[in-house]
């Protein structure tokens, strides 16, 4: 059946194929023509960054007993040359199947072999398609001679699961084989952070600043380049969380940096201060600065619709009651200098924003689209000392649980005793304060490795509510863990040292998990066309 959109273009040019009748022909079977090469996957020629492929061909007209696909290494024009190479057979129950090549870096020839049901004089009649032709490509990261993902516990569940790593811009099966790659055509030789899939079956993730929105085959649909508009910043300043939202709208987390007005206005040693701080030409003195988070909304087109500045929270909170530069000697006296936010997770059904910010040890819950800061977790400032709650410090990533509980990667640095961990905690009620911890999984670590986080990490719900930990950049260890702490699956991303001739861990500031089949189908076959971005004049937004 015709597209619809094609019928109205035959209607709308009727007149011209009544004055010109053959030229009308000719227009109508080439749209037909058109159609037909637009079913045919992998495109005909095409250059795959991925060996698990999905093929596509026009539906048969007669029901078969046995359809299938044979596969043969190398390119080939000839009946004779293609039957010597076949390398593997994938059997169809419709025409769209999804196969597995076997080799990276070289071409493959494909067709269909259709086995029809009518037997006339006893002999089934096959019906050979045409020959096709694509190539897969190939990038150093998925030589597991050099990078590899080595499996410590195989996968009691989820073997149907696929994980994304960024620092290896790979993604692998459960048993450690690379199936897909991100292409250089997205961001060249930057390095991507964020590297997920979203729930319209895209992938989306961060590289030199800018926030993509990419498919399967690396073709980018969305981009946002610049937050400039909110924050002033000339460059982009894209950074560590960028989703898309059930609605289709985009979040993302950007930065500003802006003058600090502290309650006690006189900086005396200017010998500490940093020298980013600029001077007050009316007063004389030294204004420090404060780099402060903003988490973005924009719709489909790219244009910005809501956003939050945490300036406008921070240059009014406790933060006043210590001065970052007024006594070298104080141990916190360099914990307001950055209040850069470092994760954030959107409750849609809540509308509750929490934004994560690590080098003050403090989440903070932003009602949305007021964005009125409601409640505040982790210790506050009074007189220049934070006081409080100390549940987590040094913290990453943030989710919710679909019970409602807080999840938090926390890395807590802040003591030598207290290992990096997750923990979920519930919110408080009743007139608390504080976070109420209702589960924690403490990490392990080889005795060779740092025995205690810095940097990075997350941990994702999966359906059963076990969760995905990747430990972050220290020991990156990929592990599934359920709520009774018992390990489902466990791996560690290496790379070999030819000069040490040993292999070495592979920091992962984060990965992200591809759950099922089902998920990675809709990856595979999601067709969306690249939408164009309103340029940034046509843009509005709305302040908080």
């Amino acid at each position: 059946m015709l597209n619809p959109c094609i019928y109205l273009i035959l209607a709308k040019i009727g007149m011209v194929f009544r004055m010109y009748k053959t030229a009308g022909v000719l227009f109508f079977f080439f749209i037909i023509s058109f159609q037909v090469q637009s079913q045919i996957l992998p495109a005909e020629g095409s250059n795959l960054n991925y060996r698990l492929i999905g093929f596509s061909f026009p539906p048969l007209k007669e029901k078969v007993s046995n359809l299938r696909i044979e596969l043969a290494s190398g390119i080939y024009n000839t009946e004779d040359s293609f039957k010597q190479n076949i390398c593997k057979i994938i059997y169809c129950e419709g025409n769209k199947v999804i196969g597995e090549a076997p080799f990276w870096g070289q071409g493959y020839t494909w067709r269909t072999i259709a086995t029809s049901e009518r037997v006339p004089n006893g002999h089934a009649v096959k019906t050979k398609g045409e020959l096709h032709h694509f190539s897969i490509d190939s990038i150093p990261e998925i030589d597991t001679n050099n990078v590899r993902l080595r499996i410590l516990q195989p996968a009691e569940k989820f073997q149907d699961a696929y994980v994304i790593l960024e620092d290896n811009k790979v993604m692998y099966d459960m048993t450690g084989n690379p199936v897909w790659f991100l292409p250089a055509k997205v961001c060249g030789a930057a390095f991507p952070t964020n590297l997920s899939v979203s729930p319209q079956g895209t992938i989306t993730l961060l590289s030199g600043g800018a926030a993509y929105e990419i498919n399967y085959d690396g073709e980018v649909l969305w981009k946002a380049q610049s937050d400039k508009e909110i924050s002033g910043n000339t460059k982009p300043g894209f950074h560590h969380d960028f989703i898309r939202l059930a609605n289709g709208h985009y979040m993302v987390l950007g930065s500003e940096t802006v003058p600090w007005r502290p309650a006690t206005a006189s900086l005396k040693n200017k010998k500490s201060q940093k020298t980013n701080r600029p001077q007050n030409s009316d007063t004389g003195k030294i204004v420090p600065k404060l780099t402060c988070g903003t988490v973005i909304e924009f719709d489909e087109k790219g244009k910005i619709i809501w956003y939050w500045k945490s300036s406008n929270y921070f240059l009014e909170s406790d933060i006043n009651y210590c001065n970052p530069s007024a006594n070298p000697l104080d141990p916190h006296a360099g914990d307001i200098a950055d209040t850069h936010a470092n994760a954030f997770y959107f409750d849609e059904k809540e509308k509750n924003l929490y934004v994560g910010f690590k080098i003050i040890n403090r989440i903070v819950k932003v009602k949305y689209p007021e964005g009125k800061v409601t409640s505040v977790y982790g210790p506050v400032y009074k007189s220049g000392v934070p006081q409080g709650d100390t549940l987590f410090c040094g913290q990453h990533s943030i989710t919710k649980t679909k019970h409602g509980y807080l999840c938090i990667f926390d890395n807590h640095f802040c003591d030598t005793m207290t290992p990096s961990r997750i923990i979920i905690a519930k919110e408080p009620g009743n007139g608390k304060k504080d976070l109420e911890k209702i589960w924690e999984y403490t990490f392990t670590y080889d005795s060779t490795m740092p025995q205690k986080n810095i940097k990075g990490g997350n941990a994702i719900e999966l359906a059963d509510s076990s969760l995905f930990v990747c430990m972050g950049v220290s020991y990156s260890k990929l592990f599934i863990v359920n709520m009774d702490k018992k390990t489902l699956w466990s791996a560690l991303p290496e790379r070999w040292n030819k000069d040490e001739k040993k292999w070495h861990v592979i920091p992962q500031y984060r990965a992200s998990i591809i759950e099922n089949k089902k998920e990675m189908e809709r990856l595979i076959w999601n067709r969306e066309m690249p939408l164009l971005n309103l340029p940034a004049s046509q843009r509005q937004y709305k302040k908080d």
